[in-house]
């Protein structure tokens, strides 16, 4: 039996806490393994080495007293970079969208979600997919067609990573590439840390994105 997903949720709003917490308590898949009213309390748990417990995937709101989530979720991936962050908001801001993808979010959920979408979201970014509401995406897809992309020569992907970055723009999980290319999940995780390091970009959006913006993928014009 696979372990559960470990759950780390970062709240201020004790009602919404209630839900997330009655949501996945009989959950066969996922685990609430702590709660958080504050940022601040987030990081110094997960500051904490002899306490901490790291959790696949954090549930970040924005609107939280003191440091915010936006300003909390560079720390938080510094800490524990091998957590997946996924802002849980009511915030529908193009501005709020855009600064947490850059700074790394896998994913950008409102709280207006159903618990299957949740459910789905957390499964999608565990899987290296990239889970955005509908409604925020295509504030993601107009600012890349806004901005201007320079064109580094030095760029080069391999034949596999092409293939990869590919598959990942048709919305393929990380499990469901291995399986189509006949690869081990750690080798498909490997060349997708490369291909973000080679475009420069924190996650699969940006990826995809840059890689049309430059033509490696086609151009979306």
């Amino acid at each position: 039996m696979n372990e559960k997903i470990k759950l780390m949720l970062v709240e201020d709003s004790h009602e919404y806490r209630h839900v997330i917490q009655f949501a996945f308590q009989d959950d066969q898949e996922i685990e609430l393994v702590d709660i958080f009213g504050t940022a601040e309390l987030a990081l110094r748990s997960l500051g904490n080495p002899s306490s901490r417990t790291v959790p696949d995937v954090i549930l970040l709101d924005l609107n939280l007293p003191g440091i915010s989530g936006l300003d909390a979720l560079p720390e938080l991936s510094k800490l524990t970079p091998e957590s997946k962050i996924l802002i849980l908001t009511q915030s529908e801001s193009e501005a709020d969208v855009l600064s947490a993808i850059r700074s790394g979010a896998s994913g950008y959920l409102l709280k207006s979600s159903s618990v299957q979408e949740l459910r789905s979201g957390i499964q999608t970014v565990m899987d290296g997919g990239a889970s955005v509401d509908p409604r925020m995406a295509l504030y993601l897809l107009n600012s890349f067609k806004r901005e201007p992309v320079t064109l580094d020569k030095d760029i080069t992907l391999s034949e596999r990573e092409l293939e990869i970055l590919s598959l990942i723009s048709e919305g393929l999980a990380r499990k469901e590439i291995a399986e189509k290319l006949e690869i081990s999940p750690k080798t498909v995780a490997n060349h997708i840390a490369h291909i973000f390091e080679k475009l420069n970009v924190p996650n699969s959006p940006a990826a995809i994105n840059k890689a049309h913006r430059m033509g490696i993928l086609g151009s979306d014009d």
